[in-house]
């Protein structure tokens, strides 16, 4: 399933089974009935999960043990807000970027300062996941599509504008608490692609061009 990381609206915790293997939710919000159909995904504070059973504003959903392991469900309790976002369709608008729902790790909130109506956001990344973030690209943090602005050795800064603030919960992070995050998965398959690259005897290499007479191949720019 594909989302944009636009949160459509956030929901209530209302319930929590607890367990290390495997934990229902049921969560109230205002989406409509179609985005709740058996079956269907939601995206869950960054997290795509499949709606086994709903009624009228309100669904629950499963987490299994990788899940309750690699993203903050695990430490979910009754009564949290969370980001919430249905499934993306074929003809809707594409807006934020694309989000898969598969969180590649969790993050901590190292510090929340305002800027007059907006806030400066910085996010610690966990060490894996640094090179597979830039600044001005995309991250999705607890389902919200975000431009990074600034980035050091250790994490990122967002800035938060006031809208993203009234209608997500990270207006409600402090410092210390843990979010998840989805880097762009286009750095996610490049990277993989990188980590699995070898000189197959098709490919065109320095050596190869030298050889065939190509001067200065090793020089950028224009020769």
């Amino acid at each position: 399933m594909v989302f944009t990381g636009l949160v459509r609206t956030t929901g209530r915790v209302v319930s929590a089974s607890s367990g290390t293997q495997a934990r229902r939710f049921a969560i109230t919000c205002d989406l409509v009935a179609a985005d709740l159909e058996l079956g269907a995904s939601v995206c869950c504070a960054g997290v795509c999960l499949t709606v086994v059973a709903a009624a009228a504003g309100r669904f629950e959903v499963d987490a299994a043990f990788e899940t309750l392991r690699c993203t903050t469900l695990g430490a979910l309790e009754v009564g949290a807000r969370i980001n919430l976002e249905p499934s993306l369709r074929v003809g809707d608008a594409m807006g934020g970027h694309f989000v898969s729902g598969h969180v590649d790790g969790v993050g901590s909130v190292r510090s929340v300062t305002p800027r007059g109506e907006a806030v400066e956001f910085w996010i610690e990344i966990p060490v894996p996941l640094r090179p597979l973030v830039a600044a001005k690209g995309s991250i999705c943090i607890d389902g919200t599509s975000l431009t990074v602005n600034t980035v050091d050795a250790i994490g990122v800064m967002i800035g938060l504008v006031p809208h993203t603030l009234a209608v997500t919960t990270l207006g409600e992070r402090r410092a210390g608490d843990a979010v998840n995050l989805e880097v762009d998965m286009l750095a996610r398959y490049v990277a993989r692609l990188l980590e699995c690259r070898t000189s197959a005897p098709g490919d065109v290499t320095v050596d190869m061009l030298a050889a065939a007479g190509f001067r200065d191949v090793t020089r950028r720019g224009p020769t």
